[in-house]
């Protein structure tokens, strides 16, 4: 069983370590202080001693009493309230042969100096140094005594203690230390400030949760077929995804584009407009190297700031694709649905009368509705030669006899099979939209009367749709062809737009004739190349 490793919550990581960084560096700055801070308390002292064996070298009343042995007795009265004056350990006087003058205990006086550091001092020489002597030991400094002829005659030897020393020391050091204390104690709040403003910018997630979020994040990007890039405020390029490339290789665009500014690599994106406006644009068409992709750009916002926006787009090829595939299984099913329905109102109308008896209006009937369906079916087979374009149609007539609308096709020439599948699709569209959308319009009106031509001629196929419908408003003319726009209430408002959508990439042209009460006449002009020809 493999054992699942423990993990530190991000708080308690941060915490830790910049505790550690502060001990560290305090300790470190405590033993540097306090290397410093005991040299200065040793050097204080030394130069303390000094200057007194100085003061005292260069006394008079020294140099007399050691030149009058009669005057020997005022070097310990001297030296005595010398010493309790600067609290001194000792101040000895001795001679040059090192014979005590002066001692605080008055019987070690006419003694040798113990301690065998005062040799360099009988030699003229003046220092300091350390040792251990009758009173324990203690920091001593030497300083030799000169007559008036500058002849040395005797040494003043200077003493400290070094527990005093020490206990200086300890004073300076515990200052430090409670200093040292201080300072973690401060470290340790910061730190745990530091720990929960870290934490709540990150939304609260752990460090292992937002590498496991990474690593999903990164694979759902990577595996999505739509193409996703990414910008920052900057419209630096900051993500682009493994489909985004592909779609860019297509369009002859190999170079890595992450860290490039997003109008350096594609010129005729939009992003830095959403970056600039805030607001998001859907479902636009884009061309890169002639390559059309179906785009939404998306600002991204971060406490109400735009930090930043996103760009997914697809092959506007596949898209089209896919629609013609939906176009022309939703195109057979509506047909399929409405010719079944008109079928059973038949049957009906057949078993009433065979159960009535009524034999001869029911062969009439038979015959005359056999006339009609093969003049009406017969005249758009025999004319319009793309099967999924007729079939449409045919389903279109079965829709409006369900919506009581008269709806007549003329098609005055045959039509040939286009050359590329697409013609058809958006040809599909095109009608669709014109014929669902007069149908509509004339739900509440009592002259329900719908004309489509067709005409074709010389490579161009011409389209008329004439309603009895009332009417588009002059005030909303302008309007109706945006996307979105409908007088009809939400997520409507689509028809007319991708009409004009498909007459664009026809390369076709259209005009609308509308008056108020009257209805509405459209005449549609398109390119129109025929198979084989």
């Amino acid at each position: 069983m493999q054992t699942q490793r423990f993990k530190f919550k991000l708080s308690t990581i941060i915490t830790f370590f910049v505790c550690l960084v502060v001990l560290v560096s305090l300790m470190i700055t405590d033993l540097l202080i306090s290397n410093t801070v005991s040299e200065n308390i040793r050097k204080h002292q030394e130069e303390k001693a000094s200057m007194v064996s100085r003061s005292i070298a260069t006394s008079h009343v020294i140099i007399e009493a050691l030149e009058d042995e009669r005057k020997t007795n005022e070097i310990q009265d001297y030296t005595m309230d010398i010493q309790s004056a600067t609290d001194m350990l000792f101040i000895v006087v001795m001679d040059m042969n090192g014979i005590r003058k002066s001692h605080p205990n008055p019987d070690q006086i006419g003694k040798h100096f113990v301690g065998g550091d005062e040799k360099e001092a009988l030699k003229g020489k003046e220092y300091v140094s350390s040792s251990r002597g009758t009173l324990g030991e203690s920091l001593r400094a030497f300083t030799p005594i000169y007559n008036m002829t500058g002849d040395q005659i005797g040494v003043v030897a200077v003493g400290i203690s070094l527990e005093s020393v020490e206990a200086a020391l300890g004073k300076s050091h515990r200052g430090i230390l409670t200093v040292t204390v201080l300072g973690l104690l401060v470290g340790i709040i910061g730190a745990v400030l530091l720990a929960r403003y870290i934490k709540r910018i990150l939304f609260g997630l752990e460090p292992f949760a937002i590498a496991k979020i990474f690593v999903e994040r990164s694979t759902m990007l990577q595996s999505v077929h739509e193409g996703i890039i990414a910008v920052d405020n900057e419209q630096t390029i900051t993500l682009v995804n493994r489909s985004a490339r592909q779609i860019f290789q297509k369009a002859g665009l190999s170079e890595d584009p992450v860290g490039m500014k997003i109008n350096d690599y594609l010129s005729s994106t939009r992003l830095d407009q959403v970056l600039e406006k805030g607001k998001p644009e859907l479902d636009e068409e884009q061309t890169i190297n002639g390559i059309s992709i179906l785009v939404n750009r998306v600002p991204l916002f971060v406490n109400g700031e735009v930090v930043g926006a996103i760009s997914t787009f697809r092959d506007k090829t596949e898209i089209n694709q896919l629609a013609e595939q939906l176009t022309g299984v939703k195109t057979y099913a509506e047909a399929l649905r409405a010719q079944s329905h008109e079928f059973m109102n038949r049957l009906h109308v057949i078993l009433g009368m065979v159960q009535m008896k009524y034999y001869d209006d029911l062969t009439d009937y038979i015959r005359a509705l056999v006339g009609h369906q093969n003049q009406e079916l017969g005249n758009i087979a025999q004319h319009i030669k793309d099967p999924a374009l007729a079939g449409f149609l045919m389903g279109k007539l079965s829709y409006a006899r369900e919506e009581n609308v008269e709806l007549m096709i003329e098609v005055n020439t045959v039509i040939p099979e286009p050359a590329n599948p697409k013609i058809t699709h958006e040809l599909i569209t095109i009608l669709g939209n014109l014929i669902d959308n007069a149908i509509e319009a004339m739900a509440n009106s009592s002259d329900k009367t719908l004309d489509v031509t067709l005409q074709y001629s010389e490579n161009f196929l011409t389209i008329e749709v004439l309603d009895s419908g009332p009417g588009i408003p002059d005030e909303i003319q302008r309007n109706v062809l945006e996307k979105g726009y409908s007088t009809k209430g939400e997520n409507r408002g689509y028809g007319l737009y991708l009409v004009t959508k498909s007459i664009e990439n026809l390369g076709g042209e259209w005009t609308i004739d509308s008056k108020l009460l009257l209805g509405t006449e459209i005449h549609i002009q398109i390119p129109y190349e025929v198979k084989g020809g």
